[in-house]
């Protein structure tokens, strides 16, 4: 008796295994190729113009000493590696004056510090991976000596670009 309710469950259990197999060969299969394309992402953003930089009159006897604005800042992302950002100006200082520049770096990258801008590209972050970083701090540094004279609503337009390294 044993054995024939062993050989039953037996059979109940390999129907039920053979059967739902058999269920789910039963339908037909069919397939589709999607196809897809993540460009290359180099974005750069700035939040808006620095405030005005102004010399200072000094004291007597003193040259005049330089000025900052921090009051900016850049977004970046990119899904590249090997990437910098560099900084030029449209137009040459006046004579007797220089204009820098220093980014913060984003959390992949590495500031060059305070940059002298110029008419060419100058690396201001080298070393950027892949990376999406908001608000990092743009740094200008206004030097005028003597030799500038007076010069009135001077303006520049600094163009930041994000470029391979090599």
């Amino acid at each position: 008796m044993k054995t024939q309710k062993a050989l039953v469950l037996f059979l109940a259990m390999a129907l039920v295994v053979f059967g739902f197999g058999a269920m789910a060969q039963a339908g037909d299969n069919t397939t589709q190729t999607v196809t897809f394309d993540v460009p290359a992402i180099n974005e750069i953003t700035v939040s808006g113009n620095p405030e005005k930089l102004v010399i200072i009159t000094p004291t007597a006897g003193n040259s005049p000493a330089d000025v900052t604005d921090s009051s900016t800042t850049y977004n970046i992302t990119t899904n590249e590696t090997g990437k910098k950002i560099t900084a030029k100006i449209d137009t040459g200082m006046p004579t007797g004056t220089t204009l820098k520049v220093n980014l913060t770096a984003p959390s992949v990258g590495t500031s060059q510090g305070d940059v002298t801008l110029g008419t060419t590209d100058a690396a201001v972050v080298i070393g950027i991976g892949q990376v999406a970083d908001n608000a990092k701090t743009i740094k200008y540094t206004l030097h005028a000596d003597l030799t500038s004279g007076e010069l009135l609503n001077q303006t520049k337009i600094v163009t930041f670009t994000i470029a391979d390294e090599s």
